[in-house]
């Protein structure tokens, strides 16, 4: 099916149940009147997020990070929005948070590559199932709320589901006349932000366009960046029950950030220096669309039908491949003569070149799905009911040169040949069911997912050759059936406490399962997919006024789990096993004792005391620790709410020692890419004010204001984490 093909269908699919439901529906003209009659008893078409209005009868873990929590904290970016949720652990080596890295109960954090990453139910990846990349992230000024799901309640999403899912709930459109507000940013490292949004709305729906820029220094010396966003949504009430939401996004991205880290020297004598940052860049590209039709048929059944198409591009261009090379320095790697030995400094890197990595991706889904309340056999009951097919197609080429003129990628791609060229076509098939049981104060969620998918990869070039051996082409296909139970209890006013298991999937990564050494040489694995199996039992509560509790202790049993090696390599680890507990609460006063005048103290604790390897392998042992699993994260928030409109936060975030490799090297290595990272904490606070009455806030945040020096990760070397960033803005709302 061509683009074009589907974008129309997807459209004519949107609007069909408009006009064909109603018939089958409702049937003969009795009935079309009987539904007249009861049209006002049916409440009016919402749109929420992935977690179902019922929460106390989710049978899992999960967290909602809601506006309000968003404007106390005036986090930075996704990441200082997520710091303070238990379970997750971001590893901040990036710009600003750009390329994200969050990982889930001890599962590798790189490019959030095990947690399904949404936007109002939208997959965000390059490619879900083959390139599962987290290059983008909604931007944290589109988003009126986060919902973070690690429970069993996963089975309804997919296809990464060994971790947990975030999604990112966007805005809506005014409903009364016009609305928006206009915000502007300015902080140190030369840090600039705009965001204006403006829309209009009416009983009949409502048009929005949101509009941002960022732009400023990132962590190291020349690695600037710029990202530009706009988006265009609208909702269209076509009746009293259906809705038709259209939403429109274009993003771009340019900035000098090198996917390269330092040498062990290198980083002892200046940890925030780039060689060649000047000439090292990542450019980014993607368009959206996302189409939601809801249609409440009646007070107990309502359908969603959702469609989606996204475009992208991605390049990067590097001139240091393996740093630390030259004894703890890194070497450039293609210079004219230099032999790979040619020290990186800012004045050779002008003279050399380098390797661009240029990306093209697209993928569409449609998506049907119905919720219907029943009471099958006597029971009360709420099922969900889905189907989703998905397409997308990965295009990974490669082309290097050794001079100047080769930082160019229309010269790279004009005078050398492809040193990588790969195709991978993806379509998978995916059906859900789930079914909550009310009996009392409990409900009993059994549930199932189906995910059949087939990988096509072909190779044309690799490893600098022509690959046209048996090899080069192959089908990987893979069924998987992903059942989940849960159980939830709620006997105790404002409490729920719950357990549930669910088996967790992660496809096979195409672009890991390639070897190559010479012409026709291409060998392809077809690995198979990640399993798991995931436990957890927990308690949430509101029962004391002003105090919310949760703790969840969790298991997590893989059967094959796939971890880094450095370098961006990786290995398949066997079994292993990750458990721990978390906690999570906040006490208001203010609450407590009835004033306006509210203390609060908000915190969140994970303890990983297991995440281990089980049994040995030809690259791991039975017993180390996995990588980047820290043993302990901490975060706690003091703050001051005044009547006036003042709220004030001081807080800190707290993350163990970790180890980097599955072999828990201990001792660094010359190139920075083995050897633990420490401990660290970092100090952050924010002051937000709005006069009671004012359509004027005013804003201060800082993180990391005792300027602490830490070390973030060792993928492809050292990199440093973020030093000191303040910055503050005025919002003006209309």
């Amino acid at each position: 099916m061509s683009r074009n093909s589907f974008i129309r269908a997807a459209l004519a699919a949107s609007f069909m149940p408009a006009m064909a439901m109603p018939t089958l529906a409702f049937g003969e003209e009795e009935s079309k009147k009987k539904a007249a009659t009861d049209k006002q008893k049916i409440a009016p078409v919402t749109v929420t997020g992935i977690l179902p209005d019922n929460l106390e009868a989710v049978p899992g873990s999960f967290n909602v990070i809601d506006e309000k929590a968003l404007e106390e904290r005036r986090p930075f970016s996704i990441q200082e929005a997520l710091n303070s949720t238990p379970g997750i652990h971001i590893v901040g080596e990036n710009s600003f948070g750009l390329g994200v890295n969050i990982g889930l109960r001890g599962l590798d954090p790189r490019r959030t590559s095990r947690t399904l990453l949404l936007e109002d139910g939208m997959p965000l990846f390059l490619a879900p199932y083959a390139d599962p990349s987290a290059h983008y992230t909604t931007p944290i000024d589109r988003i009126q709320r986060i919902e973070v799901v690690k429970g069993s309640g996963q089975v309804l999403y997919g296809p990464q589901t060994v971790g947990g899912m975030i999604n990112f709930v966007t805005k809506p459109v005014p409903r009364d006349g016009f609305a928006g507000n206009v915000t502007a940013t300015v902080g140190n490292n030369d840090f600039q932000g705009f965001h204006a949004n403006a829309g209009f709305g009416g009983e009949w729906g409502g048009v929005m366009v949101d509009a941002l820029q960022k732009k400023g220094d990132g962590i190291r010396k020349n690695h600037d960046f710029d990202i530009r966003e706009l988006t265009v949504k609208g909702q269209f009430n076509l009746t009293e029950r259906q809705t038709l939401i259209a939403k429109v996004g274009y993003y771009e991205e340019d900035s000098h950030i090198s996917e390269t880290g330092l040498g062990s020297v290198e980083y002892a004598e200046d940890k925030f220096q780039a060689p060649s940052g000047n000439n090292d860049k990542f450019e980014y590209d993607r368009k959206s669309l996302q189409l939601q039709h809801i249609f409440q048929m009646n007070d107990n059944i309502k359908l969603s039908t959702q469609a989606y198409y996204v475009d992208s591009f991605r390049t990067s261009f590097r001139q240091i491949n393996d740093p630390g090379t030259l004894g703890g320095r890194s070497a450039l790697e293609r210079c004219p003569g230099g032999n790979g030995v040619v020290p990186a400094t800012e004045a050779n890197a002008e003279l050399c070149g380098g390797r661009h990595r240029p990306r093209s991706y697209d993928y569409f889904g449609f998506e049907p799905r119905l919720d219907i309340k029943h009471s099958t056999f006597g029971i009360e009951s709420d099922a969900v009911i889905g189907f989703r097919y998905h397409e997308e197609q990965s295009r990974r080429r490669q082309f290097r040169g050794g001079t100047a003129a080769f930082q160019d990628l229309s010269f790279a791609q004009a005078n050398s040949l492809a040193r990588e060229d790969i195709a991978i076509d993806v379509v998978a098939k995916s059906y859900y069911a789930q079914n909550t049981f009310y009996l009392g104060n409990w409900s009993l969620t059994p549930g199932i997912r189906v995910e059949d998918v087939r990988f096509k990869t072909d190779v044309a070039r690799a490893d600098g050759e022509v690959q046209n051996n048996p090899g080069s082409n192959s089908t990987n296909n893979q069924t998987k059936v992903l059942p989940g139970f849960g159980v939830a209890w709620n006997g105790i006013a404002n409490t729920t406490i719950f357990s549930g298991v669910h088996k967790g999937f992660a496809p096979p990564r195409p672009d890991r399962d390639l070897e190559a050494s010479g012409p026709n040489s291409v060998v392809l694995s077809n690995t198979k997919p990640e399993e798991s199996t995931n436990w957890e039992l927990g308690m949430r509560s509101r029962y004391f006024t002003g105090v919310s509790v949760e703790s969840t202790l969790f298991y997590t049993d893989f059967d094959q789990i796939v971890v880094g090696d450095g370098g961006g390599r990786f290995i398949n680890g066997g079994k292993s096993v990750q458990s721990g507990i978390e906690f999570a609460g906040r006490v208001d006063f203010g609450k407590i004792y009835n004033t306006p005048h509210n203390v609060y103290v908000q915190g969140s604790y994970t303890n990983l005391f297991e995440a281990k390897f089980k049994k040995d392998t030809a690259d791991t042992t039975a017993g180390n620790r996995l990588p980047y699993a820290p043993r302990d994260i901490a975060s706690i928030n003091v703050g001051y709410q005044h009547p006036v409109g003042l709220d004030a936060r001081i807080g800190v975030d707290y993350v163990s020692k970790q180890f980097v490799d599955a072999d828990n090297t201990r001792t660094e290595s010359l190139d920075g890419q083995e050897g633990t990272i420490p401990s660290y904490t970092l100090l952050n606070a924010s002051v937000n004010f709005r006069p009671v009455g004012s359509k004027v806030s005013y804003f201060l945040s800082g993180y990391n204001l005792a300027d602490k020096e830490y070390l973030a990760s060792r993928v492809d070397g050292m990199a440093v984490g973020r030093a000191r960033q303040v910055f503050g803005g005025v919002r003006f709302d209309f």
